[in-house]
């Protein structure tokens, strides 16, 4: 049986790494979208002199779990007053690069209501502009560096629409693990663990292959050796790298799957109640893995790699380490009902996300 793995992006890895970006952009101007706190923390200036005449501009005003309320008139701004820009240098978490993803698909009206409805369809378009991204991540765990795909929020509607098409895969990441120095440990532990959760949700996953699977221990276990330290010594280069590079070995792995349950579960924990991402999709690990192992005798093979070939005791030695990086791991310790957590769960395998779950189809 043969086997496809696809990732078209170039990727720059290394403390310094963020001094490569005029050297990607050639002669093309850039259109700079970051956090608000970069500004504060130095990151914009640096930028500035790192970028000096090909930066057009700067986007600042990034939400956390990019919402429509907000990226409509961002949106429509950018494409009025800058449609001569050839590519967006994102530089953040995960809220950045995604709001970066959603600025880059242009519609022929320029109209972010366009987008959407082109969104809610749920069918593949082919966009009538687009911009070129280059991705910076300057937290551990998103991913989205390396993958094609956004979530775009409607919070008021409670419903979320996925961005994913051939032309949002990003140009190049870099990812320069110096940049991830000053982050506190509330964001180290979310981005972290979303890491976790999208090496162990290519692994239990119906699109999983030996190429995924080789990205996907590899991180998952890195991330479980190093997130612990790291939480003890944040200002550490070595673990700074260690986690950036696991968390960029995820992102390559689920790049081909796609995740599964317990990212279909987080959804709705982070719509209903308010849920961190990265806290959302990794707190319901060990159950996931739990309704896992047995499925498969291949997929039990690559989860038992990461816990020292002992799958019986791995649901327990999971659970044993989100709590030691303060997550609890059942749903009443965020204020849902066991009939929820069992409807929740029910919905979630019936979702896109769900259906790539091995226990789906069991």
């Amino acid at each position: 049986m043969s086997h496809r793995y696809h990732n078209p992006v170039a990727i720059r890895f290394g403390a310094g790494a963020i001094g490569e970006l005029p050297e990607i952009l050639g002669k093309r101007r850039a259109m700079l979208v970051t956090f608000p706190e970069a500004e504060g923390l130095g990151l914009v200036a640096k930028l500035r002199a790192i970028l000096g005449g090909s930066l057009a501009g700067v986007i600042d005003r990034i939400e956390p779990n990019p919402d429509v309320s907000y990226l409509a008139s961002m949106y429509e701004s950018f494409w009025r007053e800058h449609a001569d820009v050839e590519a967006i240098v994102a530089v953040g978490g995960g809220s950045a690069i995604d709001t970066a993803k959603a600025l880059m698909v242009g519609t022929t009206t320029g109209r972010f209501d366009d987008l959407v409805a082109l969104l809610a369809t749920g069918k593949p378009f082919v966009p009538a502009r687009i911009k070129s991204l280059i991705a910076v991540p300057t937290t551990a765990g998103t991913g989205s560096e390396v993958t094609p795909w956004a979530t775009i929020w409607d919070k008021a509607a409670g419903r979320k629409h996925s961005l994913h098409l051939p032309q949002t895969w990003p140009e190049a990441a870099v990812v320069d693990p110096d940049l991830m120095l000053t982050l506190p440990n509330s964001v180290t532990v979310q981005s972290g663990l979303d890491a976790l959760s999208h090496a162990l949700e290519s692994i239990w996953n119906v699109n999983a292959n030996p190429i995924s699977d080789t990205y996907a221990i590899a991180a998952a276990r890195e991330v479980m050796a190093t997130l612990p330290r790291l939480l003890r010594e944040p200002g550490s280069r070595e673990l700074r790298s260690r986690m950036a590079l696991a968390a960029l070995k995820a992102g390559m792995a689920f790049s081909n799957t796609k995740t599964a349950l317990a990212h279909s579960i987080s959804y709705e924990m982070t719509l209903r109640f308010g849920l961190p991402h990265g806290i959302a999709c990794s707190f319901t690990l060990p159950m996931v893995l739990e309704r896992a192992a047995g499925t498969d005798p291949g997929r039990d093979a690559v989860l038992a790699a990461i816990f020292d070939g002992d799958l019986a005791t791995a649901p327990r030695r999971l659970a044993a380490f989100l709590e030691e990086v303060g997550v609890k791991t059942d749903f009443s310790a965020y204020g849902v009902t066991e009939d929820d957590s069992r409807r929740m769960i029910a919905n979630a395998l019936d979702g896109v996300r769900g259906k790539n779950f091995i226990g789906a189809r069991a």
